[in-house]
């Protein structure tokens, strides 16, 4: 007989849309700028760092866009950086790999193309410019997590393994930690710390989902296609990891509870993603990914650059 037979119906799944849209973005652009202000006096570097974070947050943005994703929207935290976030009920490899690369690719291209019309007009606001956009473009395809290039490497070596992809996160957190240090840069210490918050959450679901394995439950699916048993034997291993909201849910009435226990099993599931990319497509992919760490090496050899250093007599 079948499985919702004999199990209660799984509450409904609210998904709230994002408030603010284009406001909040103005907003956290605007608070950006003004944090960046309190502590570094160079309005022109900083309006040059937002312009930079823009463009690069655009390619995500509107490749999202493209490609169907729902309750897209970008913010700027200030001294982190920016993120363009949405969601999409089932996820391709090959969408997933351009929505990543359309973030630092573009930013290069500019940034190179900067590189050579500063040299050409002798411009030494553009080569700080291009020489930006290169920069945190390039660091932002570094194979470390959450960055676009530890996410383009988790795609392009189709890494399902959690316990790999947990490791992965925990290095990238400390060779943050460990680069902050060296450069007695507590912004980049910060940030690796904060992604160490990551590699718990990471932990944690890895915990989950051995338990289920070990009761056979489907975890590969989206909340909609989530039989009633098994979301029931999700909730009860999720509360048993999470003493906190089994005291919480506890306490409060089914109308109170059922969205948080909804949120905490959804968040539990793996979407499928479907993988379509082709060789040829990976391959070229790593092609502009290694050319993009080369540009700088070429630039520096083609561009007479002598206007910019002039010669010292002693």
């Amino acid at each position: 007989m079948d499985n919702f037979d004999f199990y209660p119906n799984k509450p409904e799944l609210v998904e709230e849309k994002p408030k603010g849209g284009i406001s909040l973005t103005i907003f956290s652009m605007v608070l950006f700028v003004l944090v960046f202000l309190l502590i570094f006096d160079e309005l022109n570097f900083i309006l040059s760092l937002l312009l930079v974070l823009l463009i690069h947050e655009l390619g995500h943005f509107v490749t999202m866009k493209l490609f169907k994703y729902k309750n897209v929207r970008m913010l700027f935290v200030p001294l982190m950086g920016a993120f363009v976030q949405g969601t999409k009920r089932n996820y391709s490899q090959k969408e997933s790999f351009i929505v990543t690369a359309a973030g630092p690719f573009p930013g290069i291209i500019i940034g190179g193309v900067l590189l050579w019309y500063a040299a050409q007009i002798q411009s030494e606001w553009l080569i700080e410019l291009g020489f930006l956009f290169l920069l945190l473009n390039l660091i932002n395809l570094l194979p470390l997590d959450p960055l676009d290039g530890g996410q383009m490497f988790k795609l392009l070596f189709r890494k399902s393994n959690e316990l790999f992809l947990m490791i992965f996160a925990l290095l990238s957190s400390v060779f943050m930690i460990g680069v902050g240090w060296y450069f007695d840069s507590y912004i980049i210490m910060l940030f690796g710390f904060f992604m160490g918050f990551r590699v718990r959450a990471l932990q944690k679901k890895y915990q989950v989902h051995k338990d289920l394995e070990e009761e056979e439950v489907n975890y590969s699916t989206t909340y909609k296609g989530l039989s009633n048993k098994d979301f029931t034997k999700i909730k009860q291993v999720v509360l048993s990891h999470t003493p906190a909201l089994k005291k919480l849910i506890d306490q409060v009435s089914s109308d109170e509870s059922d969205p948080i226990i909804a949120s905490q099993v959804n968040s539990m599931l793996v979407v499928p993603l479907k993988n379509d990319s082709s060789f040829l497509f990976r391959l070229i992919l790593i092609g502009f990914w290694l050319l993009s760490f080369a540009l700088p090496v070429v630039l520096f050899f083609m561009l007479d650059l002598e206007w910019l250093f002039p010669t010292v007599a002693l």
